[in-house]
């Protein structure tokens, strides 16, 4: 009778079309650390062959648990086979030392007998998968858990944010039974990390040098190393920020390090929330519970209508890119005015200065409202005379047409208009003379735009938007935790992030 191992947090899943490059990289994940794999042996032309590269696999690496799966394709596997064959194939693996099965609750379902063959050999997951959508999740379980199995595993596909609250409420649930609880695609990517914190077996990741078998998948690395899911505990307080698009935040990356350097049982996720979704994501924080979130791109205006309290500097800009939870209490701010004027007053002394600010939606709209405050004499430009005049009446900025910028010169320049952000690196504002001393980009990706690039060649002080980004994070983790935020941790791990993304 072959010994139970318990499972660690994270399996590594391995889908590949070939023996030899199924066993390299393998090999290659246990030389890194890694010690429980899935070998997707319906992802090889010929699934029979696994069964040498299990064997050969285990000789080398006799400390990883091996979980074999060759799923059928009516089932969202790549096996053509029959069910008799899937289950020899599988059989053979265990003979060659695999230590767990995964087989899909259909198969189960029509040759529940044969499984018998299997108990006491290894261990058995008996697998649902729907890539569609989530599902009724209790009778889910109850059909599945018909099938005596050593672990559940339920895989569906996240359609809103609330779907993920739902596939982790699963877990807490049915906290007697071992289940594996994850939600694919990159709306569904928070429960990668939290399903072993809300009670889950472990989560799935891809492998380093490879793409994973399922949408939503990062690397084991990235997992253990950034999300910390080795360490964070079923207390764990959840963060994050939502966006869409959201890949190209280095908000987790900064955040993450942060709580790390603190040591907090703490998480910061990318919440992907597209814009018809965002009362929908706030199901998702209610029931989690989130305890706070970043607020960006394109929800920073509409998110004050959830809100039960806004700080009044955010209410006058209209936009907000702080929530947290306090008292049971939603509350916003915005850290982004804050963090134009700390950058800028290295340079110059506001309320003796006079600013140009280039751009006119809700960051242009901050970065005036913060400078004038401080006592700046503030001009506004844009792509957009008729918005540019609106922004300036409410303000009370003057309102520039872009030709009347070659008459002018300003003490500093604050650009607030994403022209020259990932992945439209090539755009600039000005294509001649800037017309300030100090040049300021709110943009941080790339770390050198076009506009910072030119203002160096004019001899100019800049001010590149990674400045604005730390500091606008650096207020947001003292708003949530109480703590002092680790700056130049947060400052390291953001230019960190930004070269990976280059």
């Amino acid at each position: 009778m072959a010994q139970k191992r318990p499972f660690p947090r994270i399996c590594i899943a391995l889908g590949l079309p070939d023996a030899v490059s199924l066993l390299d990289h393998a090999r290659q994940e246990a030389d890194s650390g890694e010690t429980f794999l899935e070998f997707r042996l319906d992802h090889l032309d010929h699934p029979e062959q696994g069964i040498k590269v299990t064997r050969d696999f285990l000789k080398q690496h006799s400390e990883c648990i091996l979980l074999v799966t060759c799923r059928r394709h009516q089932n969202q596997g790549k096996f053509n086979g029959s069910v008799e064959e899937q289950l020899h194939i599988l059989d053979l693996a265990v003979t060659a030392g695999a230590q767990a099965i995964d087989v899909e609750i259909e198969t189960a379902e029509a040759a529940a007998e044969r499984l018998n063959a299997f108990r006491g050999r290894a261990q058995i997951i008996i697998s649902y998968h729907n890539f569609e959508s989530t599902p009724q999740l209790d009778a889910l379980v109850k059909r599945m858990t018909r099938i005596p199995a050593d672990g559940y595993k339920i895989v569906t596909a996240a359609r809103k944010p609330s779907d993920n609250a739902r596939v982790l409420a699963l877990a807490k649930a049915y906290a007697r039974t071992p289940l594996v609880v994850l939600a694919v695609g990159e709306l569904g990517f928070p429960t990668r990390v939290l399903s072993p914190a809300f009670g889950g077996m472990y989560t799935y990741a891809s492998p380093l040098l490879t793409q994973g078998t399922a949408a939503g998948q990062v690397s084991g690395r990235l997992l253990r190393h950034l999300y910390r899911i080795e360490k964070i505990s079923k207390m764990v307080k959840v963060y994050g920020v939502i966006a869409d698009p959201i890949r190209h935040s280095i908000s987790p990356a900064v955040h993450n390090r942060a709580f790390q350097a603190r040591r907090l049982d703490a998480v910061y996720l990318p919440f992907l929330v597209p814009p018809l979704q965002l009362r929908d994501f706030f199901l998702l924080a209610d029931k989690v519970p989130i305890s706070g979130f970043s607020v960006t791109i394109p929800h920073k205006q509409k998110v004050i209508r959830y809100l039960d309290t806004v700080d009044p500097l955010a209410r006058r800009i209209g936009a907000v890119n702080t929530v947290w939870r306090k008292a049971g209490k939603w509350r916003g701010a915005n850290t982004d005015a804050e963090a134009v004027l700390v950058p800028l007053s290295r340079h110059v002394r506001p309320s003796k200065a006079s600013v140009l600010i280039v751009g006119n939606g809700g960051a242009a709209r901050g970065a005036a409202c913060a400078l004038i405050d401080a006592g700046a004499k503030v001009a506004i430009a844009g792509r957009n005379p008729d918005r540019v005049r609106a922004l300036s009446r409410i303000c009370g900025a003057e309102p520039l047409l872009r030709e009347q910028l070659e008459q002018r010169y300003f003490d500093a320049l604050v650009h607030a208009t994403p022209l020259g952000m990932f992945p439209h690196v090539n755009e600039c504002f000005f294509n001649g003379n800037i017309p300030a001393e100090i040049v300021f980009d709110m943009v941080y990706n790339p770390l050198e735009t076009v506009l910072i690039r030119r203002a160096r060649e004019q001899n100019k002080t800049v001010v590149p938007g990674i400045e604005m980004f730390v500091e606008q994070a650096v207020r947001q983790f003292e708003i949530w935790t109480g703590e002092s935020a680790p700056r130049s941790v947060m400052e390291k791990a953001a230019l960190e992030a930004l070269e990976q993304k280059t």
